[in-house]
């Protein structure tokens, strides 16, 4: 567990419910590489945001910032680097306030312009801030801090792995079971696009022992959409959403 974890994982987790004063949190991590991982973790957050103040938080190392992807590398606010002075008793107002927002989803992003790396005291302080003020706080995950033991998983009441029908994120859902099943939270797959093996939902959760919550097809107009406005509009990636939204018991739809 990271260090400053334990800080704000005491409660109830792993029923997909909130604790009392607590934010409902939400990790999303991809089982392989190329699966739309962050784009779902996005439009999960604006669908969350519907509900609930709600708050985006960027934790995948490897990626350029999810401001980019949501169009918002342009927008006033901060980022992480500009919070590296932010650790101890932080006050998740201020830290809301100061953060650029994708329609009404607050943003707390990677700058791909200061690729450093965030003091993990800091991100567990600035975490349980958020934790303590919004009302859902969705987590884009770094894979290999999944799988490394890294990643803030008991934190988390809910973990989605997205993925696709193969056997490679078959075999990378499987990489991060350990991890998952230590961390107590609700573990669902979010299965897109198509099987080129023939593998169907139900031999996915089968052999990975992950409940499929929605499975669909590929969204290819969502990429489309991301390079030009961010993602957005009503299609399969849209619809995936709303049924993990729904599952996770945040709203009326």
């Amino acid at each position: 567990m990271q260090p400053g974890v334990e800080q704000w994982a005491a409660g109830p987790w792993g029923t997909g419910q909130p604790a009392p004063g607590r934010a409902l949190v939400v990790g999303v991590v991809g089982a392989g590489g190329g699966v739309g991982a962050s784009t779902f973790a996005a439009l999960l957050a604006r669908t969350l945001a519907r509900s609930t103040a709600t708050v985006l938080v960027d934790l995948d190392r490897g990626g350029a910032g999810v401001d980019v992807l949501l169009g918002l590398e342009d927008a006033d606010g901060a980022r992480w680097p500009d919070l590296r002075g932010a650790g101890g008793d932080v006050p998740g107002a201020d830290v809301l306030a100061l953060l650029p927002r994708w329609d009404a989803c607050a943003v707390l992003s990677a700058d791909r312009t200061r690729p450093e790396p965030v003091d993990p005291a800091v991100r567990v302080d600035v975490l349980h801030a958020l934790a303590c003020t919004a009302g859902a706080v969705v987590l884009d995950l770094d894979r290999t801090d999944v799988v490394d033991g890294q990643a803030p998983l008991p934190a988390c009441d809910a973990v989605v792995v997205v993925a696709r029908r193969d056997l490679r994120c078959v075999a990378g859902t499987l990489a991060l079971r350990p991890q998952l099943d230590a961390s107590g939270a609700q573990v669902g797959l979010v299965l897109r696009g198509p099987a080129p093996g023939g593998l169907g939902a139900a031999d996915v959760a089968t052999t990975t022992g992950v409940d499929v919550w929605t499975s669909g097809p590929a969204d290819r107009a969502v990429a489309a959409r991301a390079e030009r406005t961010g993602p957005a509009g009503r299609g399969p990636a849209h619809r995936a959403a709303l049924v993990v939204a729904r599952r996770l018991g945040v709203g009326r739809w």
